[in-house]
C-alpha cells in the first residue's frame, strides 16, 4: 500500500472562525497554529504548506493564568542604544489585543520558510465583528485533538 503524498495543486484550504473569548491564550494559539499548518486534515504533508485559514474574534477577551498578567514580559528593541523595551501582558492587551494572540500564535508555529505564509492566513480582531462573512468561515467551538487508544 503506497502513502499519499499531497500536491500544492490539490490543497483546498477552508475558513475557520475561531472566538477567543474566555480562552487560556497558550491552550487557544495550539488550536488555531495547528489547523494553520494543516495539522487536522488527513492529507498533512510536512514539506507541502496544506493550512488553512483562520478567523479569530474577539482577542481582547482572551484569558491567562496565574500571574500572567503583570508577570509575562513582551521585549522589543527600536534599534537605538539603550532601546530595549518592554510591556507587561495586561498593557500589551489593553492597546494590542490582536498582537498577543498574533504572537503567541507566531511562536507555535515551526521556524521555517513557511511560517510567514501561514501567518498571513492568520487574521485575528479584537472584538466580534470580522470583515470576511462572505467566505462563510465554519465556526469552530472546541477543537479537541483525538488521541488514539491502544
Amino acid at each position: 500500500m503506497k502513502s499519499y503524498i499531497a500536491k500544492a495543486s490539490e490543497i483546498k484550504r477552508s475558513w475557520y472562525l475561531f472566538n477567543a473569548s474566555d480562552k487560556t491564550l497558550g491552550r487557544f494559539a495550539t488550536k488555531v497554529a495547528r489547523v494553520l499548518t494543516g495539522k487536522d486534515k488527513p492529507t498533512f504533508t510536512p514539506y507541502i504548506d496544506a493550512g488553512d485559514f483562520a478567523v479569530v474574534i474577539n482577542a481582547s477577551k482572551i484569558k491567562v493564568t496565574g500571574k500572567k498578567m503583570t508577570g509575562k514580559i513582551y521585549y522589543h528593541h527600536t534599534g537605538y542604544p539603550g532601546g530595549l523595551r518592554q510591556k507587561n501582558f495586561r498593557d500589551m492587551l489593553q492597546k494590542f489585543p490582536e498582537r498577543v494572540i498574533e504572537l503567541a500564535i507566531k511562536r507555535m508555529l515551526p521556524k521555517n520558510r513557511m511560517q510567514a505564509k501561514r501567518m498571513n492566513r492568520l487574521l485575528v480582531y479584537a472584538g466580534d465583528k470580522h470583515p470576511h462573512q462572505a467566505q462563510k468561515p465554519i465556526p469552530i467551538e472546541d477543537l479537541k485533538i483525538k488521541k488514539t487508544e491502544n
